[in-house]
Parts: C-alpha cells; sequence; structure tokens
C-alpha cells in the first residue's frame, strides 16, 4: 500500500521555526513535494527534491527560509521551516510522483500521490 504521512505541523510563534516530515511507504518516487493550502485559497507549491540528485525546488515565497531535504534511506522528506510568518499558515501536503521523462515539480498535477494535510498555524 502507498502510503505518505505528514507530521511535524503545530502552533508556533511568528519568526519560529518548526520542521514538517513526510514518511514514504510502499513506492519509491522521482520526485517528491511539498504543497500548503491555506484558508480561502487555492493549493500551492512550496518545495520539491529529486531522489536521485538531490536538486531541489523553491517557491519564491519560502526560498531562503525553507529547506527541503531527504533521509539516507531515501523514505522521508523533511521540510525545515525557519523565520515563519503569519501567512505562511495553511494545511502542508506531501506528493509524491514517480518515473517521469519529464519534471514540472511545481505543479500539484505533476504528483500521483498525496498525503493527508499537516497543520501549520503561525500566530502573530
Amino acid at each position: 500500500q502507498v502510503q505518505l504521512v505528514e507530521s511535524g505541523g503545530g502552533l508556533v510563534q511568528a519568526g519560529g521555526s518548526l520542521r514538517l516530515s513526510c514518511a514514504a511507504s510502499g513506492r519509491t518516487f522521482l520526485t517528491m513535494g511539498w504543497f500548503r493550502q491555506a484558508p480561502g485559497k487555492e493549493r500551492e507549491f512550496v518545495a520539491a527534491i529529486v531522489w536521485s540528485s538531490a536538486f531541489t525546488y523553491y517557491a519564491d515565497s519560502v526560498k531562503g527560509r525553507f529547506t527541503i531535504s531527504r533521509d539516507n534511506a531515501g523514505n522521508t522528506v523533511y521540510l525545515q521551516m525557519n523565520s515563519l510568518k503569519p501567512e505562511d499558515t495553511a494545511v502542508y501536503y506531501c506528493a509524491g510522483k514517480e518515473s517521469s521523462s519529464s519534471y514540472y515539480p511545481r505543479s500539484q498535477g505533476y504528483y500521483g500521490y498525496w498525503g493527508q494535510g499537516t497543520q501549520v498555524t503561525v500566530s502573530s
């Protein structure tokens, strides 16, 4: 069974840090990414990582503050979030993409598997 399970969400003060984890099981992914959806807004791209090369992608809104990484086993992806702002408040989703001849990691339609999401709330 393919599963993507996010964890690490919670309530944090503005300027603080939070680390999200996504544990993947049942399948090997080419690319894994993080998306988020704030109340009343569409889901937006946050960051992604290509497993084979560890090449990373970031949204301009989080670059320099967030860091995506993977563990040595290649089954868990992390999102280290620093200097958090109230506008970072959203449900954060982990996504996985199997092998592909092209790369569109910033598009949610690119991914075939999704986690259930974890709530991140940044208070002011």
